[in-house]
């Protein structure tokens, strides 16, 4: 890993046809589909590649948060973004941005990412190698800014009296 860009940026995705619901875009079970393969493009930087489950470990995802911000429609060619916002040795916390390959943000989702290891399974410490590759990205992305939709909570907000 030469260089840690800051955010990371996936490849070019599309969005394929049978994604589309009956509203005439993009269900919304495939904006996670969509982030879900734009991480694994940064896994690959991370140690988190396809044969790492091979050391008997792996990553769960705890809990994501997605908010959805404009619609998508098939062919539409985008990206993801990803900001790592903070890690420990057994878990980090990311922030991701679906982009429109036009120029605009299509959704954010926020998550909580575990390390496992499958003979419990159990949440498990990193190896070294992946906690300084981690260690090497959160420092390239602690000069970002905070995303504003980071650390949001779900709740009907009481109206002011």
């Amino acid at each position: 890993m030469s260089e840690t860009p800051a955010p990371f940026r996936s490849s070019e995705m599309k969005v394929l046809p049978e994604w589309i619901d009956f509203n005439g875009h993009l269900n919304m079970a495939y904006y996670n589909v969509l982030f879900d393969q734009g991480v694994d493009q940064a896994y690959a930087q991370i140690g988190f590649g396809p044969d790492y489950q091979r050391s008997g470990c792996t990553t769960y995802v705890a809990e994501f948060h997605v908010c959805y911000l404009r619609e998508l429609h098939e062919g539409d060619s985008v990206y993801t973004t990803l900001q790592l916002l903070d890690y420990d040795e057994k878990r980090f916390h990311s922030f991701q941005q679906l982009w429109h390959s036009d120029g605009w943000l299509a959704a954010t989702g926020e998550g909580l990412t575990l390390h496992v290891d499958q003979s419990g399974p159990r949440v498990a410490p990193m190896p070294e190698a992946v906690l300084a590759k981690l260690d090497k990205m959160h420092r390239a992305h602690a000069t970002l800014p905070k995303p504003t939709q980071a650390g949001r909570s779900i709740g009907i907000r009481p109206k002011s009296t």
